[in-house]
């Protein structure tokens, strides 16, 4: 029977089965496979919270979603075309959000009497033959018995050949989307070099896969999404912690300083130490600590012996660096904190999304302790975000808190590769040696209030460090009451005065004065800007703002809020950013909050825009 290849704008593909099934391998294998052919693409990771969740169970679904278009899309998508289900319980989880009429690949040797227990499907209950998916295309598939039976002549044992089977599943997809395998033989090539069994296994399932689309009757149709129209240049595809990496080498490189990364494990902000320390060519130390206090003090030490000290965890982490932190605010020493926030409190949700930490961010430390914050709105933008959060801490002399999520460090698009000449250097400069007479004053401040660094050991600048309060200018131990208000007031306006060396706001989409502004951070940007943009194209009033600068803010912000009849900020949340605009400059501002660890969505958006306009 001949195959007739369809075009379409976009798909959505949901990879979904037991955390063991290789589905996060399988997605990100199509993503760059997606990326080689020169889609748009956003990704959506979905980790199970439990290292080893019992096998078959709802707990243990580990999901990867792909949005892939021939157009510009900034979402990993709302609802699924495609969901392949490994077994009962990823497609209990996931049916909710596949369109109706949409496509479900069922491995039918994961739903078994077995499996379906596992999931919680009554006895004698089948969704595979009880009728409940009628209004969708299924596609049963025996992924697991093909595997096996491509596999009859390996010297490898049954659980062994049964780990291959994500590979006939992807294989299946490059054929039902038109792709070759190339980038995923020499991905494969690479990764198992040294274990050739496993290596043969892997490549057999993968073309098995490819041709078990090309000689099934069953299966007729092709389709394919045509290259997206982007920006002349070299592309890759990045996710968020690996973009963090690249703009954090970047910012050491332009600042002409050697790097150390004090961290301790954690999710979702491992990925950025494992990332570090594979850059010791670049001179770029990684300490991986006993706990997060002692990363915070080695990045402390680290700062204060002239490095570019970063160190990064997630929201429980961030708690207990608090009072080392404060003792960097106190020092006035440069030092970044990289915050991946997840779902809290305490453990919370810890492999599931959150703009939980933005007030812990802001006022988290014992006593007054201002700080800069900054936030990237997407897993490229970690990269320029990375870099400005480095500037800031540097040029200035303060902590930084930049502030990523689980969504961004884990989700992937495409991005394009920066020129070197084309990123500004970053200026540091140490105090020099003294000449005569001339007293050291470690708390001399410029123009900018800001003090000078001065290395260790370098003759003539002795002075003295630590947590208490300083004498304005010597630096020294001071109990003065007056003193400790005018040391309080000027670390708060040097903060404040960063304001004078950071961009204005600009909007981002809409026009400049209309009906409703929304107002995001982080990573709300994608849902925000494809709803704004539909909307508009509908004739509404609206526009679209994105911060990257959240303490201090734009200088114009003020100004331009005032321009739009009603602010709406939607937050992944309980309404943080919203209490402080509304304590900031005085206005009423309209919340949409999400707190259920899983992004907000372009149509919830649509949804709360069209209502306050309307209302």
């Amino acid at each position: 029977m001949s195959k007739v290849t369809e075009i379409k704008k976009e798909i959505t593909i949901k990879f979904a089965g037991d955390s063991g099934d290789g589905m996060q391998l399988t997605g990100s294998q199509f993503t760059t496979n997606t990326a080689l052919v020169g889609n748009d693409i956003a990704t959506f990771p979905d980790f199970p919270a439990e290292i080893r969740a019992p096998q078959g169970t709802l707990a243990g679904v580990s999901g990867f979603q792909l949005h892939f278009s021939s157009t510009a899309i900034y979402t990993p998508g709302d609802e699924y075309d495609v969901l392949v289900a490994m077994n009962a319980a990823a497609l209990k989880s996931n049916l909710r959000s596949l369109k109706k009429g949409g496509t479900i690949i069922a491995n039918i040797s994961g739903f078994d009497r077995k499996n379906l227990r596992l999931a919680k499907f009554e006895d004698g209950d089948n969704p595979l033959t009880n009728n409940s998916l009628e209004g969708y295309r299924v596609y049963e598939i025996d992924i697991t018995k093909l595997t096996r039976t491509c596999l009859k002549d390996s010297p490898l044992g049954t659980k062994q050949k049964d780990r291959s089977k994500n590979m006939f599943v992807l294989g299946f997809l490059y054929w039902m989307y038109n792709r070759k395998m190339d980038s995923t033989l020499q991905f494969l090539e690479s990764k198992f070099k040294s274990k050739p069994d496993i290596l043969d296994a892997n490549v057999k399932t993968l073309k098995a896969g490819y041709h078990f689309g090309e000689t099934t009757e069953t299966f007729t149709t092709r389709y394919e999404v045509k290259p997206a129209e982007l920006e002349a240049g070299t592309y890759r595809s990045i996710m968020g912690n690996q973009a963090t990496v690249i703009g954090l080498i970047t910012a050491a490189q332009k600042a002409n300083l050697p790097l150390v990364y004090a961290s301790y494990p954690i999710t979702p902000a491992s990925d950025i130490l494992h990332g570090l320390s594979k850059h010791k060519n670049f001179g770029i130390k990684t300490f991986q600590a006993e706990d997060e206090i002692a990363a915070a003090c080695a990045a402390v030490g680290a700062a204060y012996g002239g490095n570019l000290a970063i160190t990064g965890t997630s929201g429980p982490g961030l708690a207990l660096k608090g009072e080392a932190v404060g003792l960097a605010v106190m020092l006035e020493l440069p030092m970044l904190v990289c915050n991946i926030q997840r779902g809290g409190p305490s453990t919370g949700l810890p492999t599931k999304t959150e703009q939980s930490d933005l007030l812990m961010s802001l006022y988290g430390r014992n006593g007054e302790c201002p700080m800069p914050v900054v936030a990237a709105k997407s897993p490229s933008d970690c990269f320029e975000a990375a870099i400005e959060a480095c500037r800031i801490t540097l040029e200035h002399m303060t902590p930084v808190l930049f502030l990523s999520d689980g969504y961004i460090a884990n989700g992937a698009e495409p991005w394009k590769f920066p020129k070197a000449e084309d990123i500004a250097p970053i200026k540091v400069s140490f105090k020099k040696p003294l000449e005569g007479e001339e007293e050291f004053l470690p708390y001399l401040r410029d123009e900018r209030l800001v003090r000078e660094w001065a290395l260790p050991g370098t003759p003539t600048l002795t002075h003295r460090l630590g947590g208490l309060e300083k004498q304005d200018g010597t630096g020294n131990v001071s109990y003065d009451p007056a003193n400790h208000e005018y040391m309080v007031k000027i670390r708060e306006a040097k903060v404040e005065k960063i304001a004078d060396f950071i961009p204005l706001q600009e909007i981002d989409n809409g026009p400049e004065k209309g009906d409703l502004l929304v107002l995001g951070w982080g990573s709300t940007y994608g849902a925000i800007k494809a709803a704004v943009r539909d909307l508009l194209i509908e004739g509404y009033s609206v526009a679209h703002a994105h911060l990257r600068y959240l303490r201090p803010f734009p200088k114009n912000l003020g100004e331009l809020l005032q321009q739009y009849e009603q602010i709406l900020i939607p937050e992944i949340n309980n309404g943080q950013l919203c209490r402080i605009i509304r304590d900031h400059y005085l206005i009423p501002v309209q919340q949409f909050n999400k707190i259920q660890g899983t992004p907000i969505t372009k149509a919830e958006m649509i949804a709360v825009i069209k209502r306050l306009i309307t209302n």
